[in-house]
Formats: C-alpha cells, sequence, structure tokens
C-alpha cells in the first residue's frame, strides 16, 4: 500500500466511490479503500459484471496516497478512460471509465487516515518503512485465521519467511511447517509430489511416498513458487484444498487432511488467468487472503535495521557497531535487484572476510558492479547479462562460505539460511569442491 505518515501508526490514503453507470453487476456501487478491488466476471470478484467483453478478473483499484490505483490486469479488450486504453493510472478527480459495455462513474472522497502496525517486526520480518508496517499489519489479522494466503513479489523479498511468520504467529504453530518447492517438481510427477504415491504405482515409484500434506497434518504446507504448478495438477489441488482430503497417486482412498496453505509466486498470476495459463478458481481459492511485498528498493529506510538482524543472525551481534555509517548509506544508494536475498550475500560475505575493525559492507557491492561493467550486452537479454552477474555473485560468496566453514555444508546452510539441498546445488554448480562434506548430519 502506497502510504504517507501523517503521524504514529498512521497513514493517509485517497479513496473514493465506484458506481454502475450502465451495465448490470452485483451492486450498483462500492467504497475504495486500502485494500484491493477486483472487477470481472468471475463470481469471486468483489463486484461481479455480467457482461461478455469484460474478463474473468479485469481491473484492480486501491486507494493510496496518491489516489486511487486502477490497474488494468491483462483484460482481453482492455479498459478505457474515453477512447485511451490504460495500463496504470491514478484517480484523484471524478472520473468516467468503461470496461466493455460497462461504464462506471468514479467519485473521490476527502483524505482519510488509516491505522497501520506500529510495530518495526513481524516474527523473523523487520521493517518500518510504512509498506511493511502495513504488510505487518496485514499478517497480524491473516496469521490467527484459517484461510489460505497468497504471498506476492520479486524473488529475493523474503516470501518463505513471511509465511514461517504466519504459521509461527497461528494456532498451528507447533505442528509442522512444510515446504514444496512446486519450481522444482518435473511436470509428470507434480501429482505425486503433491499427494504422495503407492508403491509400483508408474514405473519408478519403488517405494512409497507421504504427501507433503499428511506431512504437515495439523500444520501449513507453503506452495513455493506455486504459479509454476502444471496445468493438468491445478484442478487436482483445487479439490483437495475445497475438500480437505487427498487421494495419493495409485491409491483408492481418499485421506482427510488437517492443514493450511500458504503460497508464493513472482508471477503476476491475475495475468495468467486471463491469458488462460492459470485456473481462476484455484486462483481466486488460495488468495483469500493476499499479501504483496515490497522490493527492497522501496524500502530503503529499512535497510540499517535487516542489516543489524543479518548480523545477528549469522552469530555476531556486535558486528553491527562496526559497520561504518558511509557503508550504510552507500547500501541505501544501491537498487538492489535481488531484493533482501542479495543484500543478505552482501551481509554474509562482508562478516566473512572482516571478523575485526570496520565492516564496509558496501565494499562487498562491487564485484557485482565490476561484473556489470565487464559483462557484454550487445545482443544479449536483460535476463541473459543479470543471470551471468548474479552467477559471479553467487560463486564468489559461496567460496567465501565453503572455506570460513571449513566445507561444512550444515553450517553454510545456516548461515545463508538456505536448505542443505540447495547449498549443495549451488556448490555442485560453481565447482566448489563436491557439496558432499557434512552429509553425516543430514
Amino acid at each position: 500500500m502506497d502510504a504517507t505518515i501523517v503521524a504514529k501508526g498512521k497513514v493517509e490514503v485517497r479513496g473514493g466511490t465506484l458506481r454502475v453507470v450502465r451495465g448490470n453487476a452485483n451492486r450498483d456501487e462500492l467504497e475504495i479503500g486500502p485494500d484491493p478491488i477486483v472487477i470481472g466476471r468471475n463470481e469471486a470478484c468483489h463486484l461481479v459484471v455480467d457482461d461478455k467483453k469484460i474478463s474473468a478478473v479485469h481491473l484492480e483499484l486501491v486507494a493510496t496516497e496518491r489516489g486511487v490505483r486502477v490497474r488494468d490486469l491483462g483484460s482481453r479488450n482492455g479498459s478505457f478512460l474515453g477512447d485511451t486504453r490504460i495500463g496504470e493510472v491514478f484517480l484523484l478527480k471524478p472520473t468516467n471509465f468503461s470496461l466493455g459495455d460497462t461504464s462506471f462513474s468514479f467519485t473521490p472522497r476527502t483524505p482519510e487516515e488509516v491505522t497501520i502496525s506500529d510495530v518495526a517486526e513481524f516474527g523473523p520480518l523487520v521493517g518500518a518503512s510504512p509498506k511493511m508496517r502495513a504488510v505487518f499489519d496485514r499478517l497480524k489479522k491473516a496469521s490467527p485465521t484459517d484461510l489460505t494466503c497468497l504471498i506476492l513479489g520479486e524473488t529475493g523479498c523474503g516470501k518463505e519467511l513471511v509465511a514461517q511468520a504466519i504459521h509461527q504467529a497461528s494456532s498451528r504453530a507447533a505442528k509442522p511447517f512444510v515446504v514444496v518447492d512446486c519450481g522444482a517438481i518435473p511436470p509428470t510427477l507434480a501429482e505425486s509430489a503433491l499427494f504422495g504415491h503407492e508403491r509400483g504405482s508408474f514405473t519408478g515409484a519403488v517405494d512409497r511416498r507421504i504427501s507433503p500434506f499428511v506431512e504437515a497434518d495439523g500444520g501449513t504446507v507453503f506452495l513455493d513458487e506455486f504459479g509454476e504448478l502444471p496445468a493438468d495438477v491445478q484442478p487436482k489441488l483445487l479439490r483437495a484444498l475445497a475438500e480437505q482430503r487427498i487421494k495419493p497417486v495409485g491409491s483408492n482412498t481418499y485421506r482427510p487432511v488437517n492443514v493450511r496453505v500458504v503460497a508464493a509466486t513472482r508471477r503476476d498470476l491475475v495475468r495468467e488467468v486471463n491469458a488462460g495459463t492459470f485456473r481462476s478458481d484455484l486462483y481466486f481459492r488460495v488468495a483469500q487472503i493476499r499479501v504483496e511485498l515490497p522490493p527492497l528498493r522501496e524500502r530503503l529506510e529499512d535497510i540499517p535495521a535487516l542489516v543489524k538482524k543479518m548480523l545477528a543472525d549469522l552469530g555476531d551481534r556486535t558486528a553491527y557497531d562496526r559497520v561504518t555509517s558511509q557503508s550504510l548509506e552507500r547500501l541505501m544508494r544501491h537498487d538492489w535487484p535481488g531484493n533482501v536475498r542479495e543484500l543478505r550475500n552482501v551481509v554474509a560475505v562482508a562478516l566473512a572476510f572482516q571478523k575485526e575493525g570496520p565492516v564496509d559492507l558496501a565494499a562487498h557491492i562491487a564485484p557485482l558492479v565490476q561484473a556489470a561493467e565487464t559483462t557484454p550486452t550487445r545482443g544479449r537479454t536483460f535476463q541473459d547479462a543479470k543471470g551471468d552477474v548474479l552467477a559471479r555473485f553467487e560463486r564468489e560468496y559461496f567460496t567465501a562460505l565453503y572455506a570460513e566453514c571449513n566445507g561444512n555444508v550444515s553450517e553454510i546452510g545456516r548461515r545463508s539460511a538456505m536448505e542443505r539441498a540447495h547449498v549443495r546445488g549451488y556448490l555442485r554448480r560453481h565447482g566448489i569442491a563436491d557439496g558432499t562434506k557434512g552429509g553425516n548430519d543430514l
């Protein structure tokens, strides 16, 4: 939520009233506040319109400090202000716009103060910026419920930490928190990875596999990279969520499960719904509560608190006192394409190399900058060039940690806040030993 602080624990937003001028809808008018409002034909939308020219999920409106943000969600036929097709605009004055054959009028209202959390942390998360405090307020309300949550944000924003925070603040905290990386599942094995399988149910099924929904019984299942799920398994997951029961591959028996589902994705799933590549009913079933994480570049004021916590998590609570103010200032001028994950890597490398004396965190951004300067750009896409830069940084980061931890994979995992399997993958990818030392502690 875009917001301007006007008092402690308060932000000022500019909302308004939306009215249906022409066309049929499930209501004639709707108040627009700081929670997003979605217009479309799908019955799960806040304003459901009976118009075949309108997409299932067409338009989103939300009150911000700049006015009401109107965002077309990749609709097939577009959203129009007069004859102008819009992507994203902010409304501050009375305005008429149209979707398909349906017309709407917008009337702004006087800016109002909205209360947000005055706490600068939530579980493992820290941040005093207005955007993060708005996130914490939403998490505080969502955590005690059993509603499914969808966490949205760029790569490296800390979506798994948010899922853990939701679990830890819920009544299920004493039960398991099970992570399923949907992006790492081969499409042909997706159903088995989600629901388990019986021995001999298909070629290669030499042993019985237990579903993560069973492993997490009473707790929480976190579906990371949720947007990567193959199309053929989406209706089966929808049924499992709706009925709270699963059927392993090769079994004829359904098993009841008691879990809460939290999902995360870096994809714009609403646009994929309109493009027909993701099921709208599954999207709405999972997005009962949506949590949108801002990228680090939009909350640079949180960097000092993040650095302090990261250093403590890495085992040196006094190291923050050695961080120079000039270094912090340079960190706050960086745009952080890798978000919080990139910041944590910088902090970890700096701590590994500077056990005594001043800690110049910003000096360890230099390899990225130098790599960027030496990366050929002619004829290359942004993603390819960026991939090379990040690969070089990964190699330096894990080389330093490998030396610091004497090759112990478990210790590298603890310091990097990563699963050991992922650590081994990075070590193998960059040819750093063989990634097997420390395997006895699995």
